[in-house]
């Protein structure tokens, strides 16, 4: 008797949460930018493809986690994350799985890839500080600034959870000068979801 107040409570919220996407055009906004990311999507994918045809690249990565010492193959992750966050990030988890303190790399890994995607929001940043950006941003793009700041943090937590690089999330945040402190708010989900590859690639459960 008492769960069904509740149930329709849960609707109500839902219902509302919806009506506010609609009225603010947030569904607009978020297809926009798909259909507008959907043809370098699909570049970077024929890209990736035609590379992977002539060279193995996951097993490329894998050899370089061999061969490079330890500090080598965090250096070369964290720079990874910092500039566009292009390599997945499972080979390195799996390259801690294979260490002697499994957890402790992993802690690491995640640490990297977070303080990564700050440095992106900096260089985010620093690219508005170029005139022909800022001109660009300012005059063209000034409404499509105004919706990304509304849900900046829509977009900071899909790059932290989502298998999407993060520091292109945060990179995309700066750009728009979504405020840093929700940045660091909503990008320390990536922890968790480093702590979730662990769990599944550790093969915990």
């Amino acid at each position: 008797m008492k769960s069904k107040p509740k149930s329709k409570s849960e609707k109500s919220r839902l219902k509302l949460l919806h009506q506010y996407y609609c009225y603010t055009g947030f569904y607009g906004f978020v297809w926009t930018a798909v259909k507008k990311a959907l043809p370098y999507i699909a570049l970077a994918i024929l890209g990736i493809y035609t590379i992977n045809h002539f060279v193995n690249i996951n097993q490329l990565l894998i050899d370089l986690t061999k061969t490079l010492p330890v500090y080598g193959v965090l250096i070369f992750f964290f720079l990874s994350e910092t500039l566009l966050g292009l390599v997945p990030p499972e080979i390195f988890i799996a390259w801690a799985g294979k260490m002697h303190a499994p957890w402790m790399y992993l802690f690491l890994l995640a640490i990297l890839s977070y303080s990564g995607g700050l440095i992106s929001y900096y260089l985010g940043r620093l690219i508005t500080k170029i005139p022909s950006i800022h001109n660009y941003l300012e005059v063209k793009m000034k409404t499509q600034l105004k919706n990304s700041k509304k849900w900046g943090g829509f977009l900071i937590v899909v790059g932290a959870l989502l298998p999407l690089p993060f520091s292109i999330s945060c990179l995309a945040a700066g750009i728009i000068a979504f405020p840093f402190r929700n940045v660091m708010l909503f990008g320390s989900l990536r922890l968790i979801r480093f702590f979730i590859y662990g769990l599944v690639i550790f093969h915990v459960f």
